[in-house]
């Protein structure tokens, strides 16, 4: 069987190139997998393209915006590119409005099911979010029992960066809280699954089989999260 285990988080993204696109969830909490960012931004990759939930926040947590805020990433495929409050400018909106950097505005629901749907390998979906919006604008439209919808494509990426609560040595997961939110859909829509673990890794068989959120065979390396690790 493949080792799946990496040393560090240096070791596991150090081959990540130039332009590549990545997955990376954005709900905060224990979610963002900070540690695997981090080392992104380390490593220095650029002219990357992002695909979260959001554009990064304001505070000093690692998340998409420290990537952005480096100059690494030229594109953003989220569903909120602002925050909550005018006041709080994050390094995305400062950039967007220079010029420095480009965004798809994706519907919250039209964006997971784009992610679920490169995943499942499903080739294109209806979705009557966005119909009489300018994001259908140059979309193809179709009435389906007298409702207007729009057609939407999957969301590949080359890397998924997740983070888990557990995992065994396979790379079968489970998440708790708001893990559960995008890291599932993600893990399973890129070429290469990279995850930051809480736990010991433990060996394959030990996770009770009815609580496996994401099988190992969509996961390709995996980290243990160190004592000085970046942790929420």
């Amino acid at each position: 069987m493949k080792n799946k285990i990496y040393r560090t988080f240096d070791e596991a993204v150090a081959d990540i190139p130039n332009g590549s696109v990545f997955m990376s969830p954005g709900f905060g909490g224990v979610g963002i997998p900070r540690n695997i960012l981090a080392a992104v931004n380390r490593q220095g990759a650029k002219g990357l393209t992002g695909i979260s939930n959001n554009a990064g926040t304001v505070d000093a947590k690692v998340d998409v915006g420290t990537l952005i805020a480096a100059g690494q990433v030229k594109k953003m495929c989220c569903a909120f590119t602002a925050t909550p409050h005018p006041s709080q400018v994050t390094a995305f909106v400062r950039m967007y409005n220079n010029g420095e950097v480009d965004a798809e505005l994706i519907p919250q629901g039209t964006l997971a099911e784009r992610i679920r749907a490169a995943g499942a390998g499903i080739g294109a979906f209806y979705t009557p979010a966005s119909v009489g919006t300018e994001l259908a604008e140059g979309k193809e439209h179709r009435e389906i029992d007298g409702k207007v919808y729009v057609l939407e494509y999957p969301l590949h990426a080359d890397y998924a960066f997740i983070r888990a609560w557990k995992a065994d040595t396979f790379g079968n997961l489970q998440f708790r809280l708001t893990q559960r939110n995008f890291n599932p859909i993600m893990a399973m829509a890129a070429r290469v699954t990279i995850v930051e673990v809480e736990n010991d890794i433990v060996p394959m068989g030990e996770l009770d089989p009815d609580q496996i959120h994401v099988p190992g065979v969509y996961v390709d390396r995996l980290v243990r999260i160190p004592p000085d690790g970046i942790w929420d």
